[in-house]
């Protein structure tokens, strides 16, 4: 397929220079680097300083000096590599695990994995180092520097991605500008998951596809559309910094090599976002064979001993929750039996793991005779597919919609998590009455049903049903402990802000 067809490069866009070796190395231009990017990682890099510096200072205040200063006979050696040596060796090691890279700040959990991995080099080289010179230093106050250090780092980090999030969101700023490159279809499937994902920075500015389209189908789509330009010299136009290569465009293996030569030291980023959706990166593995980078899909690991230690964090999380909100527990009740005569708890067949069929434990947010009226209110159902939502429902008590808007109705279900009848986290738990679930909606029940997850820190009852299953199939193809622990984290940022409670 000719370069024009494909919509790659233009025969015009080729000219020697695209066989990927410049004339002159100094010849060769420099790389155009987002400039918000350098400052978020200068900042990073002072913060993770002042972290370790404070870790250090954390273990001089908690111990004797004596004890802290062990091994070392001069208190001004000790003062300089405590205080220099440490903070720079903590910086030479982030760095070496890419902690600072621009392609994990900012969005997901590999930049604290990479800072995790960089505080066990830090414990390794000291012990290292302590070794190797016969120093014998407090093993203690070592560790409590380097854990101190490891808290502090990612605690800092996260109020970094938290403004830099908002900064994206209002101020618009911080953002790679992304052309995509495919079919139109394809572009515009990426275009909507980009789109509504604003705290990844990526932002489509224009779509360049790889056939004719009549003009009226251009006309609809939200962003400008090209067709037979040359890449490179339309991404400088458009003052953009990434090239997305979307779905069957990928599949011009000549074309995609040409177009990575090109961009080569310009500072633009080549992305492709190939057809196998829904998966996350734990699961692909790239198996280069011969040149042929092979995506390896694993299956998902739905046991073992992360799933092990899942099961063990909810129950005992669930039973300290129990024992620690049994007051709060107690005055709720008696508010809701205060208000409107009734049992204070109410219960209802959920559908579990495997199709177990079990009763869910909730705090009663509607009148006694709710499930009688329901009958008259499918006309104004606001929900589709099975889910069944008002707004502004008549049968919610007063107190029901101010538990509801807190999310503290959902407490109880404490109760089936230490029964083992639900996670912490998980797929939402759906009616029984609703009946069998049938294609790919049964998948869902490969694992507990959760009292969060994904589809409650993504918008909860704002999404529409389509949308909260493709939410719980994701989570439950790609399910781990640390992400498990990341919808936790979210979930407090969601309940706190009333998103989607109704």
């Amino acid at each position: 397929m000719s370069g024009e067809a494909a919509g790659y490069l233009p025969d015009r866009g080729r000219r020697a220079e695209t066989n990927g070796v410049a004339r002159s190395a100094f010849a060769r231009p420099a790389a155009r680097r987002a400039k918000w990017h350098r400052y978020y990682v200068l900042c990073l890099i002072l913060t993770d300083v002042l972290c370790a510096v404070a870790a250090t200072h954390t273990a001089v205040s908690i111990f004797t000096n004596d004890r802290v200063t062990a091994g070392f006979d001069d208190d001004r050696v000790f003062q300089l590599i405590a205080y220099v040596g440490l903070p720079l060796g903590w910086l030479l090691l982030l760095w070496a695990n890419g902690a600072y890279d621009r392609r994990v700040v900012g969005i997901g959990t590999e930049e604290f994995k990479r800072v995790f991995r960089a505080a066990i080099a830090v414990l390794a080289s000291v012990a290292f180092i302590a070794f190797g010179v016969k120093v014998d230093i407090s093993r203690l106050s070592v560790a409590v520097v380097v854990v101190s250090a490891m808290v502090f780092i990612l605690a800092t980090r996260m109020l970094s991605r938290k403004a830099l999030h908002i900064v994206r969101k209002h101020a618009r700023l911080a953002n790679h500008r992304m052309l995509l490159v495919g079919s139109l279809p394809e572009t515009l499937f990426v275009h909507k998951v980009v789109a509504r994902n604003a705290a990844t920075g990526l932002v489509p500015v224009a779509i360049h596809l790889t056939e004719s389209v009549p003009a009226s189908r251009r006309a609809q789509v939200p962003v400008p559309v090209y067709h037979g330009r040359d890449l490179v010299e339309l991404v400088r136009e458009l003052k953009a910094d990434t090239i997305a290569v979307c779905g069957s465009a990928g599949a011009e293996p000549d074309e995609l090599r040409r177009l990575a030569w090109q961009l080569e030291g310009t500072g633009i980023d080549l992305v492709v976002a190939p057809q196998l959706t829904d998966v996350a990166g734990p699961r692909v593995h790239i198996r280069p064979i011969e040149g042929l980078p092979l995506l390896h899909v694993e299956e998902p690991k739905l046991s073992g001993l992360a799933w092990l230690a899942k099961n063990l964090l909810d129950r005992v999380a669930a039973t300290l929750g129990l024992i620690l909100l049994a007051p709060l527990f107690l005055i709720i009740s008696i508010t809701i039996r205060l208000t409107d005569p009734g049992p204070a708890f109410f219960r209802q067949l959920r559908v579990g793991h495997e199709g177990r069929v079990f009763k869910v434990w909730k705090f009663r947010t509607m009148y006694t005779d709710a499930e009688e009226r329901k009958s008259k209110l499918l006309a104004e159902n606001e929900g589709d597919g099975m889910l069944f939502k008002i707004k502004d429902d008549p049968r919610v008590t007063p107190i029901g919609r101010i538990l509801r808007a807190t999310s503290l109705d959902e407490l109880p279900q404490l109760i089936n998590v230490v029964k083992g009848e639900m996670s912490l986290v998980g797929p939402r738990p759906l009616p029984a009455e609703d009946g069998d679930y049938l294609g790919d909606v049964r998948r869902r029940l490969l694992v507990r049903p959760g009292m969060t997850g994904l589809w409650q820190v993504s918008g909860r009852s704002d999404l529409s049903w389509d949308e909260a299953v493709r939410l719980d199939l994701y989570y439950v193809d790609n399910w781990s402990l640390a992400y498990d622990l990341a919808i936790l984290w979210r979930t407090v940022g969601v309940v706190i802000g009333r998103k989607g409670a109704y």
